[in-house]
């Protein structure tokens, strides 16, 4: 079921997911720091314009539908709190990927999120399990992954660090985050 971007919205009590769009970009850059980062594939952009590159590729895969950026804003007061992704959403265990700004760590919105939109992808998709790679050392990605039922399924070094990767398997969507 293809929707729309506009037409996702993913919500609980304190969050709201929407596909990434322009509007997020300023707010996302902002945050995004080597210290955010050390346990990413990736670096942070060397400059606003670098990341406007970036972000512009995301937006032609979440229109296809075939991998989604989510903004994770805090319902109460719309403020920015992270991207989520799923990607891969085409084959049979699409991946999860959540980053959570610095100064909101430890407030239990990295699970949440992960857990909406594994919920959400779980009556979309059709999929039949989710891949989380995560940084071995990374110990606060590594408890989302296991308490969503993840078990390491693989090993793999990247030019960063050594990763763990968990096989999270489809459970009944509930209400409960």
């Amino acid at each position: 079921m293809l929707l729309r971007p506009t037409e996702i919205q993913i919500e609980s009590t304190r969050l709201l997911i929407k596909p990434f769009s322009a509007n997020d970009a300023d707010a996302t850059f902002s945050c995004i720091t080597t210290w955010l980062t050390r346990y990413m594939a990736w670096e942070p952009p060397a400059s606003r314009h670098d990341f406007d590159g970036v972000w512009r590729s995301w937006i032609s895969s979440i229109d296809d539908g075939s991998d989604y950026v989510f903004a994770i804003r805090q319902r109460a007061d719309g403020s920015f709190l992270g991207l989520a992704g799923l990607h891969r959403v085409r084959t049979g265990s699409p991946e999860l990927g959540i980053w959570i700004r610095e100064d909101r760590h430890r407030n239990g919105f990295g699970r949440e999120a992960v857990t909406l939109i594994a919920q959400w992808a779980t009556r979309t998709t059709g999929c039949a399990s989710f891949t989380y790679p995560v940084a071995e050392e990374n110990r606060p990605s590594r408890r989302i992954a296991e308490s969503l039922g993840g078990v390491i399924v693989e090993s793999r070094m990247t030019p960063k660090y050594k990763s763990v990767v968990y096989r999270i398997p489809l459970r009944p969507v509930t209400n409960e985050v």
